[in-house]
C-alpha cells in the first residue's frame, strides 16, 4: 500500500482537532485507502484501534443506519463504550437520510474526531451540509496516483522498466490505483478504465444531475477530451455542435461541463493572462 505522504502531510496537522475531515475525489482514486492510512497514523501516535468506529455505507450490514436518527443512536451507543477520544470513519456516506442532523452530535461530544469519505459529488455533499458544518470542516481532494506514486507500484509489476517506459505507460494507462491489481495488463486496464468512465458518467453526471439528453452530454465530453490543453468556450462548443446538427445553448453546455467537473471527470485550468 502506497503511503501517499503528499496527502498525509496535508491531513496530519488536522488529525487531532475537532474539525470534520472530508476526503473527496473521483471514484476509485483511493479515498478509502486514505482512511486506512489515517488509522495507521493514529495508531503510530499512540491511539488504539478500539477507539475507532468505522462505518462503510456500501456494506449491506450497515443498511439499518440509513436515517439520521439511527446513525445518531448507533454512534452514541458505541462511543459510550470507548474511553478517551473517539475516531469516526464514515466511508461512502451520502444523502440527507444518513447525514441529516449530523451537526447535532458530531462536534458537541468532547473528544470526537470525524473523518468522512462521501460518495463522489462532494460539491453537492458540501452544499447540502455547509449550513450544519460551516466553519467546522476541512476538505482534502484525493487524486489518482502521481507519476512518482505510479512508478513505485509499476515497478512491482515490471521491475526492469526504465523511466521512459514508466512514463509511456503512465501516459496511456493513468494513475488509477486498481490498475496495479491488474498488473497493468493492457487489455484488462483498458476494460477497467472504460467501465470506470461509464460508471462516473452515468452515476455521477447523468443520474445526479437528471440529464436526459445523454447523447448531447457524450458529444460535449468528446469535444472537451479532444481539446485538452487548448482554450475554448461554451459558445465555441455550441457553434461546433450546431454544425453537427445538434442545437444547444452555451448555458446548457456550461451546465454539462460543470456537472462533469463536480464529478472530477474534468479539471478546469483557469487562464492567468486575463487583463
Amino acid at each position: 500500500m502506497i503511503k501517499r505522504e503528499t496527502y498525509m502531510s496535508r491531513i496530519r496537522p488536522f488529525i487531532g482537532n475537532d474539525l470534520v475531515k472530508v476526503l473527496t475525489g473521483i471514484r476509485r482514486s483511493g479515498k478509502s485507502v486514505m482512511l486506512d492510512l489515517i488509522k495507521e497514523e493514529l495508531c503510530a501516535s499512540g491511539a488504539d484501534s478500539s477507539q475507532f468506529i468505522s462505518i462503510n455505507f456500501e456494506n449491506m450490514s450497515n443498511a439499518h443506519l440509513c436515517t439520521a436518527a439511527a446513525l445518531h443512536d448507533e454512534i452514541i451507543r458505541r462511543a459510550a463504550e470507548i474511553k478517551g477520544k473517539v475516531y469516526l470513519f464514515f466511508d461512502e456516506i451520502q444523502g440527507s437520510g444518513r447525514m441529516g442532523k449530523m451537526h447535532q452530535f458530531l462536534p458537541r461530544r468532547t473528544g470526537l474526531r470525524i473523518f468522512i469519505s462521501p460518495v463522489p459529488m462532494p460539491n453537492c455533499f458540501l452544499a447540502n451540509w455547509a449550513t450544519y458544518l460551516a466553519g467546522r470542516y476541512v476538505e482534502f481532494v484525493i487524486y489518482p496516483f502521481s507519476f512518482a506514486e505510479f512508478i513505485e507500484l509499476y515497478h512491482t509489476a515490471c521491475p526492469d522498466a526504465d523511466i521512459r517506459q514508466c512514463f509511456s505507460k503512465y501516459l496511456t494507462a493513468g494513475g488509477m490505483p486498481y490498475l496495479a491489481n491488474l498488473r497493468y495488463d493492457e487489455t484488462a486496464s483498458r476494460q477497467y478504465l472504460r467501465d470506470l468512465f461509464n460508471s462516473v458518467e452515468l452515476k455521477d453526471v447523468v443520474k445526479r444531475n437528471n440529464i436526459r439528453d445523454v447523447d448531447m452530454l457524450e458529444r460535449i465530453i468528446s469535444y472537451v477530451t479532444s481539446n485538452i490543453g487548448t482554450t475554448f468556450s461554451s459558445t465555441a462548443i455550441s457553434k461546433y455542435l450546431k454544425s453537427e446538427g445538434r442545437s444547444v445553448s452555451p448555458e446548457t453546455v456550461l451546465g454539462y461541463i460543470r456537472a462533469c467537473t463536480e464529478a472530477f471527470l474534468f479539471y478546469q485550468v483557469k487562464r492567468q493572462d486575463l487583463q
